[in-house]
């Protein structure tokens, strides 16, 4: 997984205070094109030493920049906006270069993450308390809402613009100076986004960028001055952020793992099912925590005629390198996560599904870390590729007899991020609406994902805290309230009171 330091590879470090800055822990870790194999650069990784460094540079740039105006805070968010969007090309091509999803895919990335410096450029509209004059007699009370400090984000590699994304532009808007640790497979994105915040005119200090793997993040994690941690990822480690933040005194949004459910009723056009199943099953290879990897076919003759369309299309897909126009679905990020993927698929055969397409028997020319889409039927609740979120190009068919039974399978599940129905009836769309147990729903939508001004949260084990990502709950969560009550003294002084005061 360690390289040593080599003149052949770009080597990538830090962004701290006023710019970027090579490591110094002497510790280097690989990151792979996924459609070769191959390692194409090296990153740092931080010490304990260097993260607090990034952390002192945060806290040293708050006072500064909590006191900015919002205009120009905003002000630097349009330039970064527009900075983004003149860079877009380049940074969908860094995306797919590191993760290995196709062009296409990686520029609905990258306008999706955009789409939340829009959101942010409207804070000041967000940010405006509440007033009530005359709350009780010469008294008024008015509240607002004001930055927390410094605010750290820790993001996966399957999101490397868009999950910093959610993050950076709403902590900024609000006042908060910001550290990033991304995953250390998809390094290069973060250290853009620094780059371009500073040519926006974004002061020092105020956004940093630390890689690294669990040292970084523990010390993070610990660190007083640390005010804020939001995290993305899988549900173990957002579990154990969650609790270790949270002991450190900190306030955390944490998002985990899923295992969503796409209800397909008889009424259902099974066509536009099946195209909407393609995108959302096999798009990026399936490392996406809102894919859809079950698909809930209500009825036998409903299962049947969804198989009965789904294989050939699985089996036609095309795959390769993302780079290349002709191409549905690339890589995996790494040779790991291919034989963690390739082990659940054999684990599935052993448990009794169907295994209808085999997605190990693609074949293909390449010696990157590819498989096929893969495609089970039969799949019972009990199994582990039904309960266990697999995070690769697997889709699994569970056949039940009637709405209840498909409703009651998700409302059972561990994890509860996304939901989905496809029906033509309004009754059955509004009633799974209103019961579901998920954070996010779709009706004739598979992938339910809100635009950036709602809220990106699930339930249950998908996540940990109360406020969800951007839109308003962002703005809650990168920001906490003040309610202050005045009273103007008039004639004489009133008499001490030592009852609990009351507002009349």
């Amino acid at each position: 997984m360690y390289s040593q330091s080599s003149t052949l590879l770009n080597e990538l470090g830090h962004h701290i205070g006023p710019g970027v800055v090579a490591g110094t822990s002497g510790c280097l870790g690989n990151v792979h094109d996924p459609a070769t194999g191959e390692i194409s650069k090296l990153v740092a990784f931080a010490n304990a030493e260097e993260t607090c460094s990034a952390v002192a540079a945060a806290a040293a740039a708050f006072p500064a920049w909590s006191n900015t105006s919002l205009m120009r805070r905003v002000s630097v968010l349009f330039r970064f906006r527009e900075l983004l969007l003149a860079e877009s090309e380049r940074l969908a091509a860094m995306i797919t270069s590191e993760h290995g999803k196709t062009l296409d895919d990686a520029r609905g990335e990258a306008a999706r993450g955009i789409e939340v410096v829009d959101f942010a450029c409207g804070i000041p509209q967000l940010l405006k308390g509440e007033f009530n004059e005359q709350a009780g007699t010469g008294i008024d009370s008015y509240s607002r809402r004001q930055p927390l400090g410094v605010c750290v984000g820790i993001t996966p590699f399957n999101f490397p613009a868009m999950a910093p994304l959610w993050m950076i532009p709403i902590a900024l808007a609000c006042g908060n100076t910001f550290v990033l640790k991304p995953s250390e497979k998809t390094p290069s994105p973060a250290l853009e986004f620094a780059r371009l915040l500073r040519a926006a005119g974004l002061p020092d200090g105020v956004f940093n960028v630390i890689n690294g793997e669990k040292t970084a993040v523990e010390a993070l994690l610990a660190h007083p001055d640390v005010a804020a941690v939001s995290f993305v990822g899988s549900t173990p480690v957002a579990e154990y952020v969650y609790a270790r933040a949270s002991a450190h005194g900190k306030r955390v949004q944490a998002l985990g793992g899923a295992k969503n459910h796409l209800v397909v009723m008889p009424d259902a056009d099974i066509a536009g099912v099946v195209d909407a199943l393609m995108g959302a099953a096999y798009g990026s290879a399936g490392e996406r925590c809102m894919a859809v990897s079950v698909a809930v076919a209500v009825g036998e003759n409903t299962a049947d005629a969804l198989v009965a369309k789904l294989v050939p299309k699985v089996q036609a897909m095309r795959i390769g390198d993302g780079m290349r126009a002709d191409i549905d679905m690339g890589p995996l990020i790494t040779r790991e996560h291919l034989d963690k993927v390739r082990s659940y698929i054999a684990v599935g055969v052993d448990e009794g599904a169907h295994l209808l397409v085999d997605g190990r028997n693609a074949r293909l020319e390449s010696k990157g870390f590819f498989i096929g889409g893969s495609l089970f039927d039969r799949v019972e609740p009990t199994m582990r590729i039904y309960r266990e979120e697999i995070f690769g190009p697997v889709l699994a068919v569970v056949r039940v007899p009637d709405f209840a039974e498909a409703l009651r399978l998700i409302n059972t599940h561990a994890f509860g991020n996304g939901a989905s129905i496809f029906t033509r009836d309004g009754a059955t769309a509004r009633a799974f609406e209103h019961t579901v147990q998920a954070g996010m729903v779709g009706i004739n939508i598979p992938i339910p994902v809100p635009l950036a001004f709602h809220s990106f949260g699930g339930w249950k084990r998908s996540f940990f805290g109360d406020h969800a990502m951007h839109g308003p709950e962002g703005v809650r969560f990168f920001t906490r309230l003040k309610t202050t009550t005045t009273r103007w003294p008039q004639g004489d002084r009133n008499q001490p009171t030592f009852s609990m005061p009351t507002i009349r």
